[in-house]
């Protein structure tokens, strides 16, 4: 006697794109974490904090909750209304900047800060994300013109020329640090994008003969001299210009392979290490988690940075790979440069640790890219990997 076969749940997996939640996951991992490295390095410093010891930790949980909101915004608005406004978003940067330079506050020599009502704002923070998304959008609309994918002179020069407006007003602060990131990041956006590698190999020479022009010219403000001079040679000044980087060192030495627990970090409770919250974040992750969590904190990093680059390698849309290829550039060098810095194999410049240090431009910043990660990635028509996506059981008939 035969039967109608029954309907059997089968496992099948939907490759429709969705959220990246290993990114998301590791994102959130990171504001964790540095909300924790901001609270020991402040709690003890009652010159900070008015004699609350949780007054920065509430402070930066303000700034994650705030990013969270621009993230979920970004991710959740449609694709077309993020290019219309790229245009807008890197004019509104443009404004900041040249605000800074005529009403900005100045902090450790660079007038880098919009002040409103008691809270700092810092333009230079938003251009590295203006940039990359202005230069994507000028690769995504010769391409999709000429039916092509090539980046060619043209392309080259227009993506220069807008980068090289913010990088102008940025030097103008001066912010060394953060023109060092907008350059790698802008290298980083030409060799991803297909630039001629003639201009690649140009535009490296060129920026190491402007680096030595302008030191040689006196274009750079002495502190800045002097910081390189210790870079090269920390016992040159260990109590003047190689302080920051001989103390960095130590706390980060202090750790040993576990660390010294939190709050319990000998340099960073004497308050030896300067800016230990923003800047030098990361030497308290070394003295207090040491070797281990230390190595978790830039396994991390690692993480969304390779997400980052996953995402551009699996979307069709030009604008998103090279927006996707750029954002993986920027935090990449802005943590090796941090991270550096705290070692003592990078000169010391002032730029913070990717969603660790505490402040809200650079945390506003860095949530506002991983949005538009997420974006990219929800409107991706590539085939995704399997691991990433969620597995759902349909009816099938044998």
């Amino acid at each position: 006697m035969s039967s109608a076969a029954t309907p059997r749940p089968t496992r099948t997996t939907l490759r429709a794109p969705g959220i990246d939640w290993v990114l998301l996951l590791a994102v959130l991992a990171l504001v964790g974490l540095g909300s924790l490295l901001v609270w020991s390095a402040t709690s003890h410093r009652e010159d900070l904090t008015g004699g609350d010891p949780t007054a920065y930790l509430k402070k930066q949980l303000v700034n994650v909750a705030i990013g969270l909101v621009l993230l979920v915004i970004v991710m959740a608005t449609d694709h077309r209304w993020v290019r219309i406004v790229a245009p807008l978003a890197y004019l509104a940067s443009i404004l900041g900047l040249l605000l800074v330079l005529t009403m900005g506050s100045t902090i450790n020599g660079s007038r880098s800060w919009l002040e409103f009502g008691g809270m700092s704002i810092q333009p230079s923070e938003f251009a590295k994300l203006a940039v990359v998304i202005g230069m994507a959008l000028l690769v995504a609309e010769r391409a999709e013109g000429h039916w092509q994918n090539r980046v060619g002179t043209v392309e080259v020069a227009g993506m220069l020329v807008i980068a090289g407006v913010p990088a102008a007003l940025i030097l103008l602060q001066p912010d060394l640090g953060t023109m060092l990131v907008l350059s790698a990041t802008v290298f980083g956006v030409l060799a991803t994008s297909g630039a001629p590698r003639r201009w690649l190999a140009l535009l490296a020479a060129g920026g190491v003969t402007a680096a030595a022009a302008a030191v040689a010219l006196g274009f750079l403000k002495q502190y800045q001299v002097d910081r390189f001079m210790a870079f090269t040679n920390p016992d040159l000044d260990p109590r003047g210009a190689g302080y920051n980087t001989e103390q960095a060192r130590i706390a980060v030495g202090n750790g040993g392979l576990f660390g010294q627990g939190l709050f319990h970090g000998s340099q960073t409770r004497a308050g030896f290490v300067p800016e230990q919250h923003t800047d030098f974040i990361f030497t308290v992750a070394g003295e207090e988690l040491g070797l281990v969590g230390a190595g978790v904190l830039i396994a991390l990093l690692a993480l969304v940075i390779w997400r980052a680059l996953a995402i551009a390698r699996h979307t069709d849309d030009v604008f998103g790979r090279v927006a996707a290829a750029g954002i993986a550039c920027w935090f990449g060098f802005q943590a090796f440069q941090n991270i550096g810095m705290c070692l003592g194999i990078m000169p010391v410049t002032g730029v913070p640790l990717p969603f660790v240090s505490y402040g809200g431009s650079s945390m506003f910043a860095g949530m506002l890219a991983i949005g538009l990660l997420q974006n990219i990635h929800l409107r991706s028509t590539a085939s995704l990997p399997t691991r990433y996506v969620m597995p759902v059981r349909v009816l099938a008939s044998r």
